[in-house]
């Protein structure tokens, strides 16, 4: 008996002396492929901070190797798991893919199908009052994540008592920020109660984060014809994220292609380059928080980030913008003739493209219908053509008809007019407009409405196309995401989202959608309060005013980037 127990006490002494040569082996590894990587696991890493004409320019100290621009698809063994534990981070040293977001198949009529689901059971015809995040919950508020990973978690819905909801249709509004960087988490409805979202933040913008979900509307409410006396708007979960640096990459963004804007639905962010903290705004309400030159950081967008006046944010997708100076704005828009077709949101931004980008200044407003040939100031030799048609209503000084316009013969014969001579416009861009959002009174009547006009539009582009004449190129501008007060009213975001995707289908059934920008998602970080838009628009006229919570607002910036995406898509052809 001795003899047995003196062997195993010394079997048990060998296999702990192993396992502490392991473990030591193991942790010289880790310190190895760390120092080579220049890399601390679970640290923070250290950001370069220059000052440039009192900003600080906010720069990476570890540079990522180059790759080639490719495209990756999500692994399909990328499972959703509901357990706490794999909360840890795990280090990974892969190529991995960017968040992607695509419409499905056949839209508007599942669309359709949803909103019309039958209740019939008590969780079905119950609402929901608040959600369950099995992998965030109960963590206070410890949670720490690897950047690049796309790390995606469901949650459930839950009635007022405490029981699972099983019926989809609820709008939540997502939101990842930091200091640096601020994008709207892409969210799945399941259609039984649960909802997945994905998060994902690229390794330059390591730190902490909140996310945020709101609950807006419950079951399609927000495609209401009143929906005001339905929202919800309450605030479900902030949730306190520490993103740690990890040794994954990403395909590195690259300049935006022709082939960029065939993308019916944009998943971007919003990322700050720079920041003077100390910026006044003057007294014509500009932030010129940077000097002019001041540069973009690549590959988040090329060109100067001061142009942008935005004190260091600049919006990217799939792809990067290039921010354009006057001369080269020039030399792409020159002997062009863009034909407009929207509601008041467009006046801004051909004000703002024509002001900020342009350097035209004799245009301080643009009416509902504005047509005119514009100069070069700075070379007379250029000259390009604006010409804007209001599609709020077919009388430029009415409202909330939208795409109902086109049933107006004369509405309908002045559109054609500018497409019936041998030099007609190249480009239309075109979005369905606010005043939808007011007009329709459910969502199977602007169906209709958003078919009749895609079959207008490819009608228009046929005609030219018979009589020998280069149709133009049709790019569809998403309707903004309307923020603070407006996002409870009849052109929420909830039914704006819902209108875009069911004009994008119907556009590209008739053949009409040559691009696609998507303004809803550039505009969505920027929509819950009224700090960057009056509700409906992001591209008011700089003005030293205060707004509705006394303080002065940043209004222009954002449609400003969008200014520069429409130039960008202009240029490539």
């Amino acid at each position: 008996m001795l003899e047995k127990a003196t062997l195993a006490l010394l079997s048990n002494f060998v296999v702990q002396w192993w396992f502490k040569i392991l473990a030591i082996a193991i942790f010289l590894g880790i310190m190895i492929l760390g120092g080579i990587d220049g890399l601390s696991i679970y640290t923070f890493y250290n950001f370069a901070v220059v000052k440039l004409n009192g900003s600080e320019l906010l720069s990476q100290s570890y540079k990522d190797s180059n790759f080639t621009n490719i495209s990756v698809d999500l692994p399909k063994s990328n499972q959703i798991l509901d357990t706490p534990s794999n909360l840890s981070p795990q280090v990974s040293s892969n190529l991995l893919p960017w968040i992607t977001v695509e419409y499905e198949a056949n839209y508007t009529s599942n669309l359709l199908a949803r909103w019309l689901a039958p209740g019939g059971e008590p969780c079905r015809d119950s609402r929901t009052v608040g959600i369950k995040i099995p992998r965030l919950d109960g963590n206070s508020g410890n949670v720490e994540l690897l950047t690049g990973d796309v790390h995606e978690f469901v949650f459930h819905t839950f009635d007022d008592l405490g029981l699972p909801h099983c019926l989809g249709g609820d709008y939540f509004e997502t939101d990842l920020s930091s200091e640096r960087w601020k994008a709207r988490p892409p969210i799945k409805d399941m259609g039984n109660g649960s909802y997945s979202f994905s998060l994902q933040v690229h390794p330059d913008f390591a730190g902490d984060y909140n996310l945020t979900i709101i609950l807006l509307f419950r079951h399609f409410q927000g495609l209401k014809f009143s929906p005001e006396r339905f929202v919800f708007d309450k605030v479900l979960r902030v949730v306190p994220i520490k993103f740690l640096r990890s040794a994954s990459h990403l395909p590195e963004i690259r300049q935006c292609k022709e082939s960029d804007y065939f993308k019916d639905v944009w998943s971007g962010r919003w990322t700050r380059l720079a920041r003077n903290g100390s910026c006044p705004i003057s007294n014509d309400g500009r932030y010129r928080c940077q000097e002019p030159s001041f540069p973009c950081q690549k590959p988040w967008c090329d060109g100067a980030l001061g142009l942008l006046e935005s004190n260091g944010w600049v919006y990217s997708a799939h792809c990067s913008f290039k921010l354009f100076k006057s001369e080269d704005a020039w030399n792409c828009l020159n002997n062009r003739w863009i034909f407009w077709w929207g509601d008041s949101n467009h006046c801004d931004t051909i004000r703002n493209i024509l002001n900020f980008i342009l350097d035209v200044h004799d245009v301080a407003v643009v009416p509902r219908i504005f047509d005119r040939n514009i100069t070069n100031p700075n070379n007379p030799s250029q000259v390009v053509r604006f010409t804007s048609i209001f599609n709020g209503h077919p009388n430029d000084t009415g409202n909330y008809e939208g795409l109902n316009s086109l049933i107006n013969a004369e509405y309908r014969e002045l559109l054609k007019g500018y497409f019936s001579h041998n030099i007609v416009p190249d480009t239309i861009i075109m979005n369905s407009g606010l005043h939808d959002g007011v007009h329709w009174h459910n969502i199977r009547q602007f169906v209709r409405g958003a078919d009749y006009a895609a079959a207008f539009w490819a009608e228009v582009k046929q005609g030219v196309e018979k009589r020998g004449v280069e149709p133009p190129e049709l790019i569809y501008r998403t309707t903004v995401a309307t923020g603070g007060y407006a996002r409870r009213l009849a052109f929420n975001p909830h039914k704006m989202e819902a209108f875009n995707g069911v004009v994008l289908d119907k556009m590209r059934q008739h053949g009409a959608l040559n691009r696609v920008i998507d303004d809803f998602d550039m505009t969505y970080p920027w929509h819950y309060d009224n700090r960057c838009n009056d509700g409906v628009h992001y591209g008011r006229a700089p003005l030293k005013m205060k707004w509705k919570d006394g303080q002065i607002g940043h209004q222009y910036f954002v449609d400003l980037m969008l200014g520069h995406v429409l130039i960008n898509a202009l240029c490539v052809r």
